[in-house]
């Protein structure tokens, strides 16, 4: 039992040279627009609130999706390309994710950039990036882990966790998530 770790679980642990990107002012603006018109689903209309992601730093292309009932940490930190389609999805962009184009990030879908380093007592924040490339379809109540890369147009399925990077053209399935079939280009 001596060996076992003991977590010291503080408020302030190491969090390296994370930095959040914003001021305090921006972060509390942020927080209550989040709240009222993003996360409660009062917010109907894509349009507006491609809009004020946009406003907060967002770098978004064009006929992007972003559907009511969506998580976005922190919208300074993400960049999504032409066509894409975001549902109810829960983004927790500590570190930058960019999203391509013509993606598809499904119902209840997670992308995580954060973690603890459960290796050391301090618990230290560890943040990598994300990249979904274009093409690329992430289902419903699936997650992508920090510094995965969804090669072009590769599917992770229901429900399934990408801990490390999905090949091209390629099915995945499964926790850890699994090639399990190759998607075909349309005809």
């Amino acid at each position: 039992m001596n060996n076992l770790a003991k977590i010291q679980l503080h408020k302030k642990f190491n969090k390296g040279d994370f930095k959040i990107g914003v001021s305090s002012f921006k972060l509390v603006l942020w927080y209550f627009t989040s709240v009222i018109l993003f996360k409660s689903g009062l917010m109907p209309f894509s349009s507006i609130l491609v809009f004020l992601l946009r406003l907060f730093g967002s770098k978004i292309g064009k006929d992007v999706r972003i559907k009511p009932g969506i998580h976005i940490k922190y919208p300074w930190k993400l960049e999504i390309g032409d066509h894409s389609w975001l549902a109810d999805c829960y983004i927790e962009n500590l570190d930058w994710i960019t999203i391509g184009r013509n993606c598809c990030i499904s119902q209840k879908a997670m992308l995580m950039t954060g973690n603890h380093n459960y290796k050391k007592v301090s618990f230290d924040l560890l943040t990598k990036p994300i990249i979904l490339e274009d093409g690329v379809w992430v289902g419903a109540c699936a997650t992508v882990g920090p510094g995965v890369i969804l090669y072009s147009h590769s599917v992770l399925s229901l429900g399934s966790v990408a801990t490390k990077n999905l090949e091209a053209y390629s099915i995945y399935q499964g926790n850890p998530a699994l090639k399990v079939n190759t998607r075909l280009t349309a005809v």
